[in-house]
């Protein structure tokens, strides 16, 4: 892994180290699984729910990112959707917050899209 590339993930939040260790140290498989993570379809299905105000199937796509983000050790992002996720956990829909849980949506889309940016830009590099 290059160090401009490792610079700039942690620059966006990340813990690569520590998720280098859950990957065993091996770089190449860290990478194609920040590349995965690029397909993941849960992101876009967030949004698409939280927009009908289907919390939870938003819940399930934000439970799952929250599994996906911790793994790979995109920690600030881990953190934006673990909020979400707590916002959505368990509630009825006329229970969540439609307004937080909108506000937690547009910071977890600006951390989400930085990490997007550097993912794509190194694997098309």
């Amino acid at each position: 892994m290059d160090d401009g590339f490792k610079s700039r993930l942690i620059e966006c939040g990340a813990d690569v180290d520590t998720a280098l260790g859950r990957f065993m140290g091996n770089e190449s498989m860290y990478q194609k699984f920040l590349g995965r993570f690029l397909d993941d379809v849960n992101y876009e299905k967030l949004g698409q729910y939280l927009q009908a105000g289907d919390y939870e199937e938003a819940y399930k796509c934000a439970h799952a990112m929250k599994g996906v983000t911790g793994n790979l050790g995109l920690d600030s992002l881990y953190r934006k959707v673990s909020d979400l996720v707590e916002e959505l956990r368990g509630k009825a829909a006329a229970d969540v917050n439609a307004a937080q849980a909108d506000a937690l949506w547009q910071e977890l889309k600006k951390v989400y899209e930085q990490f997007q940016e550097i993912i794509r830009e190194h694997l098309s590099a």
